[in-house]
Formats: C-alpha cells, sequence, structure tokens
C-alpha cells in the first residue's frame, strides 16, 4: 500500500506584486529552491479548499519572493489567492541536510532538560532573522527557545522527543 501524500505549508500569499498576475509570498522557510524544483503547488484557502497550480516562475525582488503562476497574467485573477497558504506535498521537497528540520516535523515535539524536566511541546516556530525561535507550550507556561547549536543537544523525531540545555535564565522569564 502506497503512503498518502502529505501537504507541507511552505509559504502564504501575501499580496499581489504588479498587474501582471505575479504575487508577494511570505516564505516560512526561505528556501526558494523548493519552489524553483517544482513544477506545481497546491494553494489551500483559509476555509481549507485546495486547487493545484502550475508554477510559470519563482524568484527572489527585493527581499520578497515572488511567484507567478501558469494561466494567470492579470491582478484580477491573482486577487482571490490572497491570503491562501502554499503548499507542496512531501514528496516535492528535497531531503533536509543533517541536523536540518523542516518546521512541520518539528510542530509537537515535546521539549525536555538533560536532567528530564518537561517543558512543554513546540506548538509554533518563527524566524526572528538571525535564528528560528521554538514556542514551547504547556498547560502553564510558554517558552521562546532559540533554535541554536548550544541550546539543542538532540532532536528525535521518531520519538517526537527534543532536549535543549536552556541559555541562563531562559526558564525563569
Amino acid at each position: 500500500m502506497t503512503e498518502p501524500q502529505v501537504l507541507i505549508p511552505v509559504g502564504k500569499i501575501i499580496g499581489p506584486h504588479g498587474i501582471r498576475g505575479l504575487l508577494k509570498v511570505f516564505s516560512y522557510s526561505g528556501n526558494l529552491e523548493s519552489l524553483r524544483a517544482a513544477r506545481t503547488i497546491t494553494l489551500k484557502s483559509p476555509s481549507g479548499e485546495t486547487q493545484e497550480l502550475g508554477i510559470k516562475n519563482a524568484a527572489l525582488h527585493a527581499g520578497k519572493l515572488i511567484l507567478g503562476l501558469q494561466g494567470y497574467d492579470e491582478i484580477d485573477r491573482v486577487l482571490p489567492f490572497v491570503g491562501n497558504e502554499i503548499c507542496l506535498l512531501r514528496s516535492q521537497l528535497p531531503e533536509p541536510d543533517e541536523n536540518e528540520y523542516y518546521w512541520c516535523d518539528l510542530i509537537g515535539l515535546e521539549v525536555v532538560t538533560p536532567d528530564g524536566t518537561e517543558l512543554g511541546a513546540i506548538t509554533d516556530i518563527f524566524d526572528n532573522g538571525s535564528n528560528d525561535i521554538y514556542v514551547v507550550r504547556n498547560e502553564k507556561r510558554e517558552y521562546l527557545v532559540p533554535a541554536i547549536a548550544s541550546v539543542i543537544d538532540s532532536v528525535d523525531l521518531e520519538g517526537r522527543k527534543m532536549v535543549i540545555t536552556p541559555l541562563e535564565g531562559l526558564l525563569d522569564l
């Protein structure tokens, strides 16, 4: 039996770019190469509806990701896509390098310290410009954990666990 294809959100359409049907995209990973390598994307509307569309081009312009879709050459035709998430099939993504992970694989991991203190689960991830930040929540607290080598001791995707050595004061905030 074949494994079902999993859609991975890689960005969100935040607005049109010019009048020729190009779209500005907020990239969740900053990885333009995945979009350039893909021939199609799946758009997921806020209501959960999906549609597959061909990619005409993907490029960086003034630090922003710009996307062109096949058959969409006018601003009026792409405006309904604003707010949609851009998804790729897991099979369209390259394998991450050693000690690199897709955000979707990290969401839900339980986070513990080396002495076994349970901090909670990763509920969100964001990029602060220099590194990713993992939002770790439990029923009482929230921690913002920097994704840097001196903090992240190990990641066990199969066991759904991350071990961290918190920076001094991180657990006191």
